[in-house]
Order: C-alpha cells, then structure tokens, then sequence
C-alpha cells in the first residue's frame, strides 16, 4: 500500500533552506538540468503573502519533494522537484494538487488576496517524463523560454565594441544607478511576467550574490549635450537614465576550458529601439565574456521574441534547450 510522504507548508529555516539545494542537486545531477531557476532558489528564506514553500517529507523526516507557489503575478507560477529515488509513487501529483488549490483558492474572507489564480508550471529542459506528468495532470504548454548557446573561438580577448555617437557606454556602480536601472529594465520589460517587476530588493539580493561584478554590468547612456563637469562628460549626461543596458553573469569556481557566461539581462528602452543598440549591447556583452576566459556563451529568451531571436542568431546563437511552462486549459 502507497503512503503519501508527510507535507509541510510554511517559511523555511535554514536547514529546511538547505535541504531544498540538496534536492534540487541531486535531481540536476540524474537530469542534466536544474529542476529550480534562480529566482525560486533566491526565495527560499521569503515569508512574504505572495509566496508558499511546500516541502515533502518521508516518515524519517528526508526532504524528498518540494514546490514553490509565486502569487506575485497575473498568474500564479510554480516550479516543482521530486527526487529521483522517489518518483513514480504519487508525490508529484500531491504537490501539484497542493500547488494548485494554493493557487486558485480564492480569500474565505473576501478581502483582496493573491489567490484565485491560474497556476502555470514550469518544466526545465522539458524532459520527457516532465511532458508525461503534464499530459497525466490534463495540463499543455503555455509559454516556451529558449535557452541559447555559442562558443568562443580561442583567439585574442577582443575589445569592447564603442558606443554609437551621442552615447557613452560605463559599468554599473551599486548604490548609484539602482533607480535608475529599475526604471529603464521596467519599460523595457514591461510586458514580461518576471523581469519587468523587479525591485529594489530583487536587485539587492542578486547584487549580494558571490557571482555579481559590477564590470560586467554596461550601461548606455546620453553623453551629455551642454556645458557640464568632465565627469558628466565620463558618465553620461547628469541625472539620465540609461538607453540600454548589458548585464552578464559568470559564476564562480568553473575550471578553466568549460565555462559559461551569460547574457543574463539585455534591455533597450521602447524610445530608443530600432536603432541597432541590441545589437551593439550583444556585441559588447560577447567581448567581456570572452576577456573573462568564457569557452561559452549562453543566454535566455522567450520563444515568441522573434526581434531578439533575430539579433541572437546574427551573433552565433543556437538553441541548446527549451524550457516550458503547463497550464491547464
């Protein structure tokens, strides 16, 4: 007889913290994919009304299944793992069964609440036993996100592209240009369901991450047009936001010879788009990860996007995988 693990629904301490890494490593390391994406990991010590952490147990007390409910959007999105000695025996379904009455519960109260939304669920890599589960629980894709790839040939770090004129092209300085930035990736990304809604603390608790450097972070900005101090001059015109900006990502501690770095966020302000600065920002995104000793680009972008799936492929990039996100009718 099936006995269903024992679920716990609630903030997690830091053990329980833990405990989830530990899973979610031991699934990518059967998969060859990550069953989290960054974000969820970053919430897993948010105890916040928007968000619900359900962990599954055995009776000893192992942490063999995990979903997280995010209730921050016009949909509820979840992301979802079981660890591979423990599949196949109903804990899946239990916790998308959970995750779905978290999700489209509506307030008993009939206060103003995150609830009463359709839950979307993401499928990293799409494997085909995450296709199955999908079929199984009556659900079908709903949005692709497209991973892409290219390699660096070995040959001399090449210098970073110059800005068009009337444009200067620096780095990031934290603590500076955080508004700044928040406003122009908000109007760049204004219709994406995650990126557009990033905030002050979004942005800190990347910056706080061991992989974030400030020198891989470009900005474009207006040079100034008046008279103004040789710093205007260096940074831009004083007090502009920028036009566009390039954000890469390398981690930590990959050996040489196998290293990817990411073009983790390219945004162009909706003003100033169609006039090639997607483009220049790629170009300068490839040349520093290749001045960090990169073998590989990488990047994410939505499977519908066909202006920016039109710059990638023009810079090499092909698909590598795809991840989707289910949804019931």
């Amino acid at each position: 007889m099936r006995i269903a693990a024992p679920i716990e629904i609630g903030p997690l301490d830091a053990a329980a913290q833990q405990a989830v890494r530990d899973l979610a490593a031991a699934a990518e390391s059967h998969d060859g994919v990550a069953p989290l994406s960054e974000q969820p990991l970053l919430n897993l010590g948010t105890d916040a009304e928007w968000i619900t952490h359900v962990v599954a147990h055995t009776t000893s007390g192992s942490t063999i299944g995990y979903v997280q409910v995010d209730r921050s959007g016009e949909t509820a999105s979840a992301e979802l793992v079981i660890h591979p000695e423990h599949r196949r025996n109903g804990r899946g379904r239990m916790l998308l069964k959970t995750a779905e009455r978290d999700a489209t519960l509506p307030s008993r109260s009939g206060e103003p609440s995150q609830h009463g939304k359709q839950l979307r669920v993401w499928a990293h890599g799409d494997l085909e036993a995450a296709r199955g589960f999908a079929r199984a629980a009556g659900m079908h894709p709903v949005r692709e996100l497209l991973f892409l790839a290219r390699t660096f040939e070995q040959s001399a770090a090449p210098q970073l592209p110059t800005a068009p004129a009337g444009y200067h092209l620096r780095t990031f300085r934290p603590g500076v240009d955080d508004d700044a930035w928040l406003r122009v990736n908000a109007r760049a990304f204004a219709t994406h369901p995650e990126q557009g809604r990033m905030t002050l603390d979004d942005l800190r608790a990347r910056q706080a991450e061991e992989w974030f450097d400030p020198e891989g972070f470009f900005l474009l900005v207006p040079e100034s047009t008046g008279e103004g101090t040789s710093k205007d001059s260096a940074d831009g015109a004083a007090g502009a936001d920028p036009v566009a900006f390039q954000w890469t990502k390398v981690e930590p501690g990959r050996p040489d010879g196998v290293r990817d770095g990411e073009i983790y966020v390219l945004g162009v302000d909706p003003d100033h788009q169609g006039k090639g600065l997607g483009r220049l920002m790629t170009d300068v995104g490839l040349a520093h990860l290749a001045r960090t000793g990169a073998t590989r680009a990488v990047l994410y972008v939505e499977g519908d996007n066909a202006p920016a799936l039109a710059t990638y492929e023009r810079s090499g990039f092909t698909r590598a995988a795809v991840h989707v996100q289910y949804a019931r009718p």
